[in-house]
């Protein structure tokens, strides 16, 4: 098998100003999982439809920004209510783009259509 001379590889390696993220060039971490938590993580990556170590970088994401104060409102606060604690709870569990979705969702201003709707429902 042919292996480039150390030379070779010296002269093809990234220059120290490309700061570029990519596999060779990110910062690199053994961590050692309790068994079945490899497992887990996998199936949460293949639903959330991104790699385990997309899963796992976000995650840490969230929780190093709810512990820095960017996510100040929580879940045990008492100024939320047992259903609101749950949905919280349940919204952060979802991926970036699944929390995106669902506040655009419930940000839409009805229509009048709707409206005509909840005032039959008030009177019914």
């Amino acid at each position: 098998m042919y292996r480039p001379r150390r030379q070779d590889r010296e002269e093809r390696a990234v220059p120290p100003s490309y700061n570029a993220y990519n596999s060779r060039t990110a910062d690199k971490f053994v961590v050692r999982l309790p068994a079945g938590m490899r497992e887990r993580i996998g199936e949460v990556a293949k639903n959330h439809h991104r790699s385990m170590n997309s899963e796992i970088i976000s995650r840490l994401e969230d929780s190093l920004s709810l512990e820095e104060g960017e996510g100040s409102m929580l879940i045990h606060s008492d100024s939320l209510s047992a259903s609101e604690q749950q949905m919280l709870k349940a919204f952060r569990k979802l991926a970036n783009m699944q929390q995106k979705a669902l506040v655009d969702l419930i940000s839409v201003k009805p229509t009048l259509k709707d409206r005509g709707q909840l005032a039959e429902a008030k009177v019914a």
